[in-house]
């Protein structure tokens, strides 16, 4: 059993870390466990302390009220994990939900933030206009909880072949069906443009060009919220940490890996 965490209300956040040096908090995204980071953090294990978690109601974490989560609260878990870690503050890298949970934490816990990567991710669903939309049938494949729909989504297919091992652990998971959909819902309701002003860690935004869940126009409107942060583009999807090279080596060059 992995070390445990305590949120504030109580459940219990399940963790491990790896690695040494300067703490990196990995934040998943919606229903995936830490073990879904898989090659990339271990790479970034060679540099970094790297420390990654199960979201509540994922994995080895206790699921709390499905029906009050909110990436707010996801926000606050990573927080417990820090304490119950005991590190004062750590460069924060979120993927997709995970991304939205950073923004919070980063806004909301300024002292508790090195340097912050968002990858994938979005400041609100809400903002309007045609190229921000997603696609109902994307939705639908998201939903359907069937890998062979939701494979396409995330990863070039001649990448996939080559690393079923990775896909595997990406798309593994256990969760109940109450706990899946609060994980839907707090990231479909996350809305924090108001708060990206108040980040003050330096912020790298990473996205992939052509990812259909999260249009490429939301990291533009992200970056262009948050206080002098840089954006790289790249001809990728939405599992882009995972299958696109360049993303890790951007990564490491931004925080500063020896």
């Amino acid at each position: 059993m992995p070390p445990l965490a305590t949120a504030d209300d109580g459940a219990p956040i399940a963790f491990e870390e790896r690695g040494s040096g300067v703490p990196l908090l990995l934040i998943a995204g919606q229903a995936t466990g830490m073990h879904g980071w898989g090659p990339f953090a271990d790479a970034l294990a060679e540099d970094f302390r790297v420390i990654v978690f199960d979201h509540r109601g994922i994995g080895d974490s206790g699921e709390g009220d499905p029906a009050s989560y909110s990436t707010r609260q996801f926000a606050d878990d990573a927080l417990a994990v820090l304490d119950e870690a005991g590190v004062s503050a750590a460069h924060v890298l979120g993927h997709s939900m995970g991304g939205r949970a950073a923004q919070w934490l980063a806004a909301e816990h300024p002292s508790r933030v090195r340097r912050l990567v968002l990858i994938g991710t979005t400041a609100s669903d809400r903002a309007g206009g045609a190229g921000y939309r997603r696609d109902p049938a994307v939705i639908g494949d998201l939903l359907s909880g069937d890998p062979e729909r939701m494979l396409p989504l995330f990863f070039e297919a001649d990448w996939a072949r080559a690393h079923p091992e990775a896909v595997a652990g990406f798309f593994d998971r256990v969760a109940s069906r109450a706990a899946l959909r609060g994980h839907f819902a707090a990231s479909r309701d996350h809305d924090a443009r108001e708060a990206l002003g108040r980040i003050r860690a330096e912020t790298l935004v990473i996205h992939g060009s052509q990812d259909a869940l999260t249009p490429v126009a939301h990291a533009r409107l992200l970056a262009a919220g948050i206080p002098d942060a840089r954006m790289l583009e790249l001809d990728a999807r939405h599992g882009l940490h995972l299958d696109t090279p360049e993303v890790l080596d951007a990564v490491r060059a931004f925080l500063g890996a020896h």
